[in-house]
């Protein structure tokens, strides 16, 4: 899948997953709304769960995704202005440095990765996870929710599985 990230740049250069990628030729990085093309945007505020059935259907390119790269604090309003269509992650839990073990606070790789193993492109998602030392944590922490997610047929059976995990939180 192609993979594609609206850049804020406004984190510390040295931490950013998505700078790190572009480095490796493993993202497009795009400095305005504008410049980024359509597809599965990954949208922590869409109200739909991101699922198997994405792949499939008619509308925005479905063999790309597109990730935001910018401050929790504008993330919405940056979110709401990318064309395609916007999913979010189901409940996956960080293995990261900074935000080790919490769950929903995703970086840019980690929100790539997940969503390339519930679309059935594990394989990518190892390899850009593989550029990182903590990469395989990230796996290794949600290898049972990845698995259940991947198998769901729709957003609705994606969200039902998460409704599981969050009820043993």
């Amino acid at each position: 899948m192609e993979l594609h990230v609206r850049y804020e740049g406004d984190d510390d250069p040295e931490k950013c997953s998505a700078r790190k990628l572009a480095r490796f030729d493993l993202v497009e990085l795009h400095r305005s709304t504008r410049a980024t093309p359509p597809g599965i945007v990954l949208d922590p505020f869409a109200d739909r769960a991101l699922s198997p059935a994405d792949r499939e259907g008619t509308g925005a390119r479905r063999d790309r995704l597109v990730a935001l790269d910018c401050s929790w604090e504008t993330a919405e309003r940056e979110a709401f202005a990318l064309e395609g269509v916007h999913r979010s992650l189901p409940f996956l839990v960080a293995g990261n440095p900074v935000n080790y073990g919490t769950p929903f606070r995703l970086n840019t790789v980690e929100a790539f990765a997940g969503a390339l193993v519930i679309l059935g492109e594990r394989d990518q998602a190892e390899r850009i996870l593989s550029k990182f030392s903590w990469g395989h944590t990230f796996l290794e922490l949600n290898a049972e929710p990845l698995e259940r997610y991947a198998d769901c047929a729709d957003s609705a059976a994606v969200v039902a599985v998460q409704d599981d995990y969050l009820a043993e939180e």
